[in-house]
């Protein structure tokens, strides 16, 4: 038994449609980039620490809709961003988080999957908000550095750690 499961992107999305008949929606464009972000639930531990406003890279073809999600009384959205949708989701007593985003990003994984579909001569736009001046030639700005570590260690933390029984037999009671 397992106190907690992150899905996270397209695992995300093949989670909340296992779990909650969820289907992603082709979206016809690229959600890509580095996005402001803000929490819509404010009590729960994964966001503890965090600013107002932090920093998370996107990079995919697919959404969950809003409305979709509010319509399961089970699901928090628990963060969003005006540009790059819905990040985070919960169920009711935390156990299943979803995150469509890429907080584990490195500074140059949304410039090599740029890079990559340039030299294989895909349609690609640069990835927003990424490089100083929209140069692909500078070094990525990394601005979800912390956001990122902090998640991860939120999660294992106060998540798993301090809420994992000592007698393992009464998970999930």
């Amino acid at each position: 038994m397992c106190i907690s499961t992150l899905h996270l992107c397209w695992g995300a999305q093949a989670g909340l449609y296992f779990h909650y008949g969820i289907a992603k929606r082709p979206l016809g464009y690229e959600v890509f980039g580095v996005f402001p972000h803000h929490t819509e639930c404010d009590n729960f531990t994964l966001f503890r620490g965090f600013d107002d406003i932090f920093y998370i890279p996107h990079s995919r073809h697919t959404e969950i809709a809003r409305e979709d999600v509010e319509a399961i009384p089970e699901l928090t959205i628990m963060a969003s961003s005006k540009e790059g949708g819905i990040y985070a989701i919960k169920t009711e007593n935390g156990r299943q988080i979803y995150m469509m985003g890429h907080a584990e990003y490195d500074r140059d994984t949304l410039k090599h999957e740029y890079e990559r579909d340039v030299k294989a001569g895909k349609p690609i736009d640069l990835p927003k908000h990424c490089f100083p001046d929209d140069d692909p030639a500078r070094q990525p700005v990394n601005n979800w550095r912390s956001s990122g570590h902090m998640i991860y260690a939120n999660w294992v933390n106060c998540i798993l750690y301090q809420t994992t029984p000592y007698d393992i037999t009464a998970i999930g009671r």
